[in-house]
């Protein structure tokens, strides 16, 4: 009959619509295209340590060259300051101890130049911690 389509053409043309709707949605979900993931910006970070006392400092830190570990410096005179670059997404940290002569000294940590925390340590062996958190560059 002219006109009319036959039902196994309905079927087949059916059929491949389908497949092809299957297969941008697996396409979505499987190779779906992701966003190209940067590397994270790092963040300026200023520490201080200030203070008294008969013996010097030793002090230990987080910065964008030691890969996020702890990098540190001994026996340092005070005052003492150092600003370094840590990644978005890990937090930078700053630890104090004082030898066997002990006194008193207090550690300072911002970022971007915004004050974040400080601590202080006194006597003998005494140590402080200062640290903050930096935002995850993953999150929006």
């Amino acid at each position: 009959m002219v006109g009319e389509i036959s039902n196994r053409r309905v079927v087949a043309v059916g059929a491949v619509l389908i497949g092809i709707c299957a297969g941008f949605v697996v396409h979505g979900f499987v190779g779906g295209d992701e966003p190209e993931r940067r590397p994270a910006p790092p963040a300026s970070v200023t520490y201080r340590v200030t203070g008294t006392g008969t013996g010097a400092a030793d002090v230990s830190y987080v910065a964008e060259d030691a890969a996020g570990d702890a990098d540190g410096e001994t026996r340092v005179e005070l005052p003492w300051q150092k600003t370094v670059r840590v990644p978005l997404g890990k937090d930078p940290a700053l630890s104090i101890r004082l030898g066997k002569q002990g006194g008193e000294v207090s550690c300072a940590l911002s970022v971007g130049g915004e004050h974040r925390q400080r601590a202080t340590a006194s006597g003998a062996y005494g140590r402080a911690t200062c640290s903050a958190e930096l935002p995850d560059n993953q999150r929006g």
